[in-house]
């Protein structure tokens, strides 16, 4: 029987990696009392004040921190499920009783406080997933698998979709990173990637090119594939040539047929003698560039009606704007403009602490919440803010390690899990402060003024660190 000790394991808890959160915590906190800086009114300490607030909410993060830690891990295991559900009926309830707050559902007001459960959701689905895939029989090979895992997901993202918030339902595609460990096939993310890129892309190249830069690319890919590169010239030579072959035809019979026309044509002709070639080879591989090949094709001819029809007109001006396709530095180009100057402006050392003027004198909207950043550096320059982005990277690496020294599946996804909402938050949100990433109002881990952003790190954080602190315990395993 396990002493009191070894069940809180507090002699295993890994203080050195906690330090870093809190830390993280501390400066964030500084950041938020220096974005709501006023000499005028802030002759004392006002707890009505979002620094008063954001303290009252790191107190009580700090109780439910020590909670975490002494509740034993194996009930984090049985409550995943149950957390699960519970938290997909409250999402769900947001909808028809919620307050709208800047365009999205999203929020339960419970008296001067605003909770919102989207937060708490990823916590939820961290450990549903993990539960799920920590099944001694659960496979990513498996049809039945894959898609139960896509429903965790879907699910939520579904219902957050429809409360009008794409940016805390984009938050789930940082569950790849644990997918990627755990097996899922390599392929689904070349698929990700590509479909970005040729989003991307239809936006600054032509379909000509768009469509000799998709020949190029699959051509390379089975080259590295198959390492057979006579093979792979012979197939764009003729694909090149035949396209000739079908302009010249169509310009001399007047049918006015295009260039592009006619290397699409000459492209999906060329792959029947492809896939023959891949038959008798038994080069499955090609089979698959064909597949994504094709599916480009199809993606390029819907990119417009995803666009035009399924973006709202703020996130369309968002991304033309981040793309340099359009300027309107007065109207959706404003917040990143401002951010990018006050940035600027804190040079190697930053401006000081309270400081910026950027940042007092108002210039940033959301400078408390998705704008934090901004703060940092001005104020603290570029040293400062490379030291920030360092203590996230090493608190990521150390959950992802945690996850590797796990000896159960359950803590070891759970882990990974953790990691990756850590760094798509922090990576997203640092990037859309420099333009780097479209504007989709993400909050910063522990710096983004919040009590529901700062709660639900907080869960997960310590969660992870509390399912850690039993791996010592060699062989144990949940079995119900």
């Amino acid at each position: 029987m396990r002493s009191a000790n070894d069940r809180v394991g507090w002699s295993r808890v890994d203080w050195k990696t906690i330090l870093i959160f809190v830390v993280l915590v501390f400066v964030g906190w500084l950041n938020i009392y220096a974005a709501v800086y006023n000499e005028a009114s802030m002759m004392g300490f006002d707890f009505s004040d979002k620094y008063g607030m954001q303290l009252i909410w790191i107190g009580i993060s700090a109780v439910v921190a020590i909670v975490i830690l002494l509740i034993d891990d194996i009930y984090y295991h049985l409550m995943a499920y149950p957390a699960y559900a519970l938290m997909l009926l409250v999402l769900f309830l947001t909808l028809f009783i919620g307050k709208e707050v800047n365009g999205a559902k999203s929020w339960f007001e419970l008296g001067p406080v605003s909770i919102q459960p989207a937060e708490f959701m990823k916590v939820a689905t961290a450990l549903a997933l993990a539960r799920f895939m920590s099944d001694y029989s659960f496979s990513f090979s498996r049809t039945k698998d894959l898609v139960s895992v896509g429903a965790l997901l879907l699910v939520p993202i579904a219902i957050i979709l429809m409360q009008n918030d794409m940016g805390s339902a984009l938050v789930y595609c940082s569950f790849f990173l644990v997918f990627y460990r755990e097996g899922l096939n390599s392929w689904v993310y070349y698929a990700i990637f590509l479909v970005v890129g040729l989003f991307v892309g239809s936006f600054l190249l032509s379909n000509t090119a768009l469509l000799v830069a998709l020949l190029v690319l699959f051509v390379v890919s089975q080259f590295l594939s198959n390492r057979n590169l006579r093979e792979s010239v012979w197939y764009v030579a003729a694909v090149l040539l035949l396209s000739l072959v079908i302009y010249g035809l169509g310009w001399a019979a007047g049918w006015g047929v295009s260039y592009y026309g006619a290397l699409l044509a000459s492209s999906l002709v060329m792959l029947v003698p492809a896939l023959i070639y891949a038959y008798r080879n038994k080069l499955s591989t090609i089979y698959l560039f064909a597949i994504m090949f094709v599916g480009s094709l199809l993606f390029l001819g819907v990119v417009d009606f995803v666009f035009n029809d399924i973006l709202q007109l703020h996130q369309q001006k968002r991304i033309l704007d981040l793309l340099g396709i359009e300027s309107d530095l007065r109207g959706w180009g404003y917040n990143v403009h401002q951010s990018k100057i006050a940035i600027g402006s804190g040079g190697l050392f930053g401006k000081g602490f309270l400081q910026g003027t950027q940042t007092k004198y108002d210039f940033i909207p959301e400078q408390s919440t998705d704008f934090i950043f901004c703060t940092v550096g001005e104020e603290w320059g570029f040293v400062g803010s490379a030291v920030v982005i360092v203590l996230f990277a090493t608190l990521v690496i150390r959950l992802m390690k945690m996850g590797e020294r796990q000896q159960e599946p359950f803590r070891r996804v759970y882990c990974y899990g953790v990691a990756g909402i850590f760094l798509f938050h922090t990576l997203i949100n640092i990037g859309m402060t420099i333009g780097l990433m479209p504007v989709i109002g993400i909050p910063l881990p522990m710096f983004s003024y919040g009590g529901s952003s700062l709660l639900s790190f907080t869960i997960l954080f310590f969660i992870a660190v509390r399912l850690d602190s039993q791996n010592s315990s060699i062989g144990t395993t949940y079995k119900f």
